[in-house]
């Protein structure tokens, strides 16, 4: 068995005695390599990587090495990349560090109105507490920014725009490229939150024009508690957290040197997958359950976000005369996501799908299943068969 066949079968083992997991957007398994390549730096390589003797050496390397292999998978080679404890930090050091360095008394971002949370209370708090002016684009029917919108929007006191890669909901994929262009012409700088993006599609984010990038551990199969910000050299930016000169200067406190290798890892395991084809394999998995889902239940299986702008692996469905989490709740066989948000027992419609103009009843009866590495097409086969079974079933009408 080769070391492929090796990680697969670990984390499938795993797997196999629990619901069928289709929520890997919520969070992914942590694959074995990225494990492995942690364990040494939680026993013998203790040192502190800033230290100049021994013990700091191999530590040292190893944040390197890491880094280097982040910047690999986002095809930013010579960006730095600075470790973060989560994608929410990655994000708000985005965007503050940039707000704070820019000299403007009123510096004005834009952004859009189906970001993550990390980014809109991020925009927020800039607004309440240091006068940032921040605007908020609209989003098409399938949750698209037109770019047109965003030159509109740009003046001379833009120092940021920030539009995510993917959409975590409905996986759509923004028309970076081009935003990042606009934005460069009206001499601004481009966010780009790619927290689900990265290790599910390729991406080449100095083609794409992308000054800042958040890569987020967790949802690349590495640990929690792990994430990055990679940025272009050179550019100014004012650190969240003060200290010591750790992570360029930008991020106080000694590294967590085991963390960050193992995202590295899962960075370089990605890198390989991609580069064969992995996510068209996932796409195929993909397509086949909703082609499973729309033949049990014809006429009431309906996409929400774009039909070919997606990311290879979300499948987020509207099913009339059901709400998404009494069908979910009715198949405990499967792990898998709704298109509503609970707070205290009380489901609300999502605001991203809201955003894209449906109404309550389409944005509650919203499931979205996202697959990932060790997605099978029979766990798939079983999984629409669930599906179909109880929306049949719990059908209001």
């Amino acid at each position: 068995m080769d070391s492929a066949e090796g990680r697969v079968s670990t984390v499938r083992d795993g797997l196999a005695y629990g619901p069928i997991y289709l929520d890997y957007n919520a969070t992914t398994p942590i694959d074995p390599a990225a494990t492995t390549a942690m364990l040494p730096f939680l026993g013998g390589a203790f040192g502190n990587p800033s230290s100049d003797h021994h013990y700091g050496v191999v530590p040292r390397s190893a944040l390197q090495r890491a880094r280097e292999q982040v910047a690999t998978l986002v095809g930013a080679p010579d960006a730095l990349v600075v470790f973060t404890g989560s994608g929410s930090e990655a994000d708000n050091l985005a965007l503050r560090g940039v707000a704070l360095a820019s000299g403007w008394d009123r510096p004005r971002i834009v952004t859009q109105c189906t970001e993550h949370p990390a980014i809109l209370r991020t925009c927020q708090a800039l607004s309440r507490w240091h006068g940032v002016e921040v605007t908020y684009l609209p989003v098409s029917h399938d949750g698209l920014v037109d770019p047109a919108d965003l030159d509109a929007a740009l003046s001379e006191e833009t120092v940021l725009v920030s539009i995510m890669l993917a959409n975590n909901e409905t996986g759509a994929l923004q028309p970076v490229d081009e935003l990042a262009q606009i934005t460069h012409r009206h001499g601004a700088l481009f966010h780009c939150d790619a927290a689900q993006a990265a290790g599910k599609i390729p991406i080449e984010a100095t083609r794409l024009g992308v000054d800042l990038l958040t890569v987020v551990g967790h949802k690349m199969y590495a640990p929690k508690g792990i994430a990055a910000l990679c940025l272009r050299p050179g550019l100014p930016l004012e650190p969240l957290i003060y200290g010591g000169g750790q992570e360029h200067g930008l991020r106080a406190g000694t590294e967590n040197v085991a963390l960050a290798v193992a995202l590295g890892a899962a960075a370089q395991v990605a890198t390989h997958e991609l580069a064969a084809a992995g996510h068209h394999r996932i796409r195929r998995l993909r397509d086949h359950l909703h082609g499973q889902l729309s033949a049990g239940l014809p006429g009431r299986v309906l996409l929400n976000g774009p039909v070919e702008a997606r990311l290879p692996n979300t499948l987020n469905v509207s099913i009339p005369g059901t709400t998404g989490h009494e069908l979910l709740a009715a198949v405990p066989e499967i792990a898998a996501s709704t298109g509503s948000a609970c707070h205290s027992g009380d489901h609300e419609p999502s605001p991203v799908l809201a955003a894209m103009g449906f109404d309550a009843d389409r944005s509650l009866s919203a499931l979205r299943l996202s697959l990932g590495r060790w997605s099978t097409r029979a766990e798939l086969d079983r999984a629409a068969e669930l599906i179909v079974a109880a929306a049949r079933s719990h059908a209001r009408y």
